[in-house]
């Protein structure tokens, strides 16, 4: 038996040895939840409140079980914790003998064969490509990892980072001369031997989906998996389990097959004639789209003139390529490399673009500044993702803040089909009617009036005054946050941080270094942001947070929900819309000592019939409607 009581007990291991460790009866039923999960082989659907201690409720037991676990995380900073911070410190806590590894999609890799390819290929790199080159090849030979996370020099978007990391399509496998080098291959061999390897949802799907050819499976046979933030795993799945072809991947191609041909060849002049016709029809499809923003689906332009004859040119020129490339097929395993990703390319763009495609399956596009991509996206992936488990015979815990609806969780079951799993919902520790006042204002027009951006604004400056900043303000648009920037900007005194002008975790250290800021931000803020202290003190959220009606593959899927006679509106869209609220809401107390005011705008909250399923969903905060009230509360009254 796995003795959780013994480790997270009031009188266990790490009430004795960790400083401010404190007893918590739902860590420690969670935790003795997931060790029986494990030792029978079960399936276990847990929602642990926020302060519930949740990572140490899994941790502990999958250290205590001798058994091979995967846990998979929905974020690299959580994956980074989990290994850095959280597994370290409890192995040594609990003298575990455990091994434990990372392991993350091959992107996050240097490959050695595409470095020395770029530095070979030095013609055409711009001053900036060439000095970060000369960067990444003074780290590669320091670096035991080969984890780019390392690179903490570099800008997130340099233009070098293709140039240095490989994908599924151009990564040659056991093929690659630089095989015996690889980064990504230690750190499999490292997560094969592990008896702990921590993972991302991106990576479980591709190897669910075998997408990632050339290593074989990608992950360890195990006895148990851990899915946190586990809420994210169904729209993961979706896009895994589906097809996607973009321009940016010929332009890719087109650049290796450059590159290749320079290395392995060099006597045939006219291959690199084609790679240019390829790159102008790459680049002449995406124009056809027009402007950069639109998502919509396959059938609004399959009959369009412009993308019709921009795609048969694609397919031409693709072709073209194909011919040349198995016409010198032997002389290099880079170019037949290249070779196989042109003919997979173009089998997968048929599979989207011709008329035959299933009907399960939604085909839609999605227009970028420099690119347009193409997706055939599965309507429903709850039988795919149970026929992988099948596969995958083992322990199965689900686990998050914001998995249940109320009390149900039906919606989160349904969509990944584990109706048969044992549910468990622990509540939050916390004081919520204490320490967290709900308001709900009054007087606030519909949000579909021109003028409810500036409505809200005009309620939220006394708010921000009383707060003395230290607040998020979270909106579902980035129309509306802009607006609200700009009605800010001449009105407010405090330090102002808006999503887009620096990288996220840019804007997160600034708004904690700072103490009173104010950081405006949309769905990337509403989850994973942990906050504690009096930096924050105000989470004012503009709208119930439903997804875009316009968004393609939520069209369709509500389509079908419809056809089969099911309320798509009450079943889909807000259960899905109150678990986002719920995460948002989560921003705000973060510990026992938090204090905080929660302001949803929306007036539909309480109008409309559907306002219960929200105010059942989230936490018992204190409710109110008086504006004054809510300000007392922030003035510490």
């Amino acid at each position: 038996m796995i003795d959780v009581e013994g480790v997270l007990g009031p009188r266990g291991v790490l009430s004795e040895v960790l400083p401010g460790f404190s007893w918590r009866s739902q860590q420690q039923e969670m935790g003795d939840a997931v060790a029986h999960c494990i030792e029978s082989g079960g399936r276990l659907i847990a929602e642990a409140g926020t302060g519930t201690g949740k990572t140490f409720a899994y941790l502990v037991p999958a250290l205590l079980s001798g058994a091979k676990v995967i846990i998979s995380t929905g974020t690299k900073n959580l994956q980074d914790q989990l290994f850095f911070k959280d597994l370290p410190l409890l192995r040594e806590a609990m003298s575990s003998p455990a091994s434990i590894a990372l392991l993350k999609g091959r992107a996050n890799y240097l490959c050695v064969h595409r470095m020395e390819n770029a530095l070979l290929d030095a013609r055409g790199h711009r001053r900036e490509v060439a000095r970060h080159l000369r960067q990444v090849q003074g780290w590669s030979i320091a670096t035991r990892s080969g984890d780019i996370a390392e690179l903490t020099s570099l800008p997130e978007d340099s233009p070098v980072w293709p140039l240095i990391t490989s994908t599924g399509d151009n990564c040659l496998g056991s093929e690659c001369p630089s095989f015996s080098k690889c980064h990504l291959v230690e750190a499999r061999k490292r997560a094969q031997e592990a008896d702990i390897v921590v993972i991302n949802h991106h990576l479980l799907c591709a190897d669910f989906s075998i997408k990632d050819e050339g290593f074989g499976e990608l992950l360890p046979a195990a006895d148990a998996y851990i899915i946190d933030e586990a809420h994210q795993l169904p729209d993961v799945a979706s896009n895994f389990f589906g097809i996607s072809v973009g321009t940016r991947q010929f332009l890719d191609l087109c650049r290796d097959t450059r590159a290749e041909y320079v290395r392995e060849a060099g006597d045939l002049p006219k291959i690199l004639e084609q790679i240019d016709h390829l790159e102008k029809a790459a680049r002449d499809f995406r124009l056809a789209f027009g402007r950069d923003g639109q998502r919509g689906t396959w059938d609004e332009v399959a009959r369009n003139g412009d993308v019709q004859n921009g795609l048969e040119y694609l397919q031409k020129e693709l072709e073209g390529l194909q011919g040349m490339l198995k016409s010198i097929e032997g002389r290099g395993k880079g170019l037949d490399s290249c070779l196989t990703r042109a003919q997979a390319l173009g089998t997968e763009l048929m599979q989207i673009v011709s008329p035959g495609a299933a009907e399960e399956q939604v085909r839609w596009f999605e227009v970028h500044a420099h690119s347009v991509r193409l997706n055939s996206t599965p309507l429903d992936v709850a039988g795919l993702f149970q026929g992988q488990m099948a596969c995958h015979p083992a322990a199965w815990i689900f686990t998050s803040a914001t998995l249940a609806v109320g009390e149900s969780f039906a919606h989160f079951q349904q969509q990944l089909g584990l109706d048969k799993a044992d549910t468990r919902c622990w509540g939050s520790p916390f004081d919520y009617s204490e320490q967290a006042l709900w308001f709900v204002p009054k007087g606030l027009p519909e949000p579909s009036a021109p003028n409810y951006t500036d409505k809200v604004m005009e309620l939220a400056l006394p708010m921000l005054q009383a707060s003395r900043g230290r607040a998020f303000l979270l909106f579902t648009s980035y129309r509306a946050l802009h607006l609200a920037a700009d009605w800010l900007k001449d009105r407010l005194d405090y330090l102002l941080l808006v999503q887009g002008s620096a990288p996220k975790a840019e804007l997160l250290k600034q708004f904690v270094e700072h103490g009173n800021a104010v950081l405006l931000g949309t769905s990337s803020f509403w989850e994973g942001v942990d906050v504690r202290g009096e930096a924050l003190s105000l989470v004012i959220i503009d709208k119930l947070p439903f997804a875009s009606p316009g968004d393609p593959v939520l069209k369709a899927r509500l389509d079908a929900m419809r056809k089969a006679g099911g309320n798509p509106f009450m079943e889909y869209q807000v259960p899905q819309a109150a678990i986002a609220l719920k995460q948002g809401a989560g921003r705000l107390i973060r510990d026992v000592t938090d204090r905080g005011v929660l302001v949803l705008c929306d007036p539909r909250l309480l109008r409309k019939h559907y306002g219960h399923t929200f105010l059942n969903a989230m936490p018992p905060f204190a409710r109110t409607r008086e504006l004054t009230v809510a300000l007392d509360f922030l003035q510490g009254g």
